[in-house]
Parts: structure tokens; C-alpha cells; sequence
């Protein structure tokens, strides 16, 4: 799709750029291999299953960050008709970011990774999680999102980890908010 994008903005039928990030993570975000499956169980100090290596490191993207760098890219003539990895903050590794956010909801970490072939067995019948088996390479494997090009051209403003962490847990343990909806 992309490249079908780019070539009607090289022939100037469209003025396109796309901003790529990673994971979501965020108060609001639900459907993420960290929104609200990760982060309600963190903040009740109850088991949370992960996909794939949690020793493995993992760029995770702060919806607010990213919203920023869509609207910075529209907004600047140089960046249009190319993609960028927009700003993130430092990568770390799941378990590292699972202890912050338990840390940060005083609660006690608890982690367990789902393996492939369990994905595969849940995938028989919820058709989301059998699309996450082809993706597990992301969570098996180092994936690191590098925004040195955008940094370059727009600056690096992306929220410091903790941060972000702390207003997504602040998020899921509000009153009223043991689940985001």
C-alpha cells in the first residue's frame, strides 16, 4: 500500500507521508500486545501473559507521541512522499517495561510468556491471535525501532519511558477504571 502511495505522490496525484511506529501502549490504547491485557492485570498485581521473549528487546510507542509526530510530518513539507519511524522512547526489554509499569502500581510483577504453539492452539478459534503467530518474530527476536532520520528533521520528542508508563498506569488504576474502555 505504501509504495502505491508514494508513487501517486511522486506523480503528484496525492500529497502523502506515514509515520510508523511500534507497539501502542497508552491510556485508551485496548488492542496492543500492551493495552488493556497487559496493563489491567500489572495494575490488579495479577498475572500478565506475554507473547514471545520477554528478555528480548522491544520498542513500545506512547499514543501521544505518536500523535505528535503524525501532526509534525503533515505539517513539514521536507518529510513529505517518504515514511519514518517516529520518536520512542529508550528500548528496553518487556520484562524491563512490565516491572516499571508493576512498579509504578505498587503491585508485584507477574509474567508469563504464551509460546508459539499455545498461540497457534487459541488461534483455532479467535482469528486476532492467529494472525499474532506470523508477527511472533517481533517478540522472539531483538526489535528495535531506530528514529534517528526523524530526530534529525523534526527533533526527538518523545516521552521519557516513566513518563509515559506512569500516565498509563495512572490511567488503569483511576477510580471507576479497573479496565480501560
Amino acid at each position: 500500500m505504501w509504495r502505491d502511495l508514494a508513487d501517486a505522490h511522486q506523480a503528484g496525484r496525492l500529497r502523502v507521508v506515514a509515520g510508523r511506529a511500534s507497539d501502542f501502549f497508552g491510556p485508551g490504547v485496548i488492542a496492543s500486545a500492551v493495552g488493556d491485557r497487559f496493563f489491567t492485570p500489572i495494575c490488579r498485581g495479577a498475572r500478565v501473559d506475554v507473547v514471545g521473549d520477554p528478555d528480548r528487546l522491544h520498542t513500545y510507542t506512547y499514543v501521544p507521541d505518536f500523535g505528535e509526530a503524525l501532526v509534525r510530518l503533515s505539517e513539514t513539507p521536507a518529510t513529505w512522499g517518504s515514511a519514518w519511524h517516529i520518536p520512542n522512547a529508550t528500548t528496553g526489554t518487556t520484562r524491563e517495561f512490565a516491572a516499571t509499569a508493576a512498579g509504578l502500581a505498587a503491585a508485584q510483577l507477574r509474567l508469563r510468556p504464551v509460546r508459539a504453539w499455545q498461540l497457534r492452539l487459541i488461534g483455532t478459534v479467535v482469528p486476532p491471535i492467529r494472525e499474532t503467530v506470523e508477527m511472533l518474530y517481533e517478540f522472539d527476536e531483538d526489535h528495535v525501532v531506530d528514529h534517528t532520520a526523524y530526530a534529525a528533521v523534526l527533533g526527538d520528542h518523545a516521552t521519557p519511558l516513566d513518563d509515559a508508563v506512569a500516565a498509563t498506569v495512572a490511567a488503569y488504576t483511576a477510580p471507576r477504571c479497573g479496565a480501560q474502555r
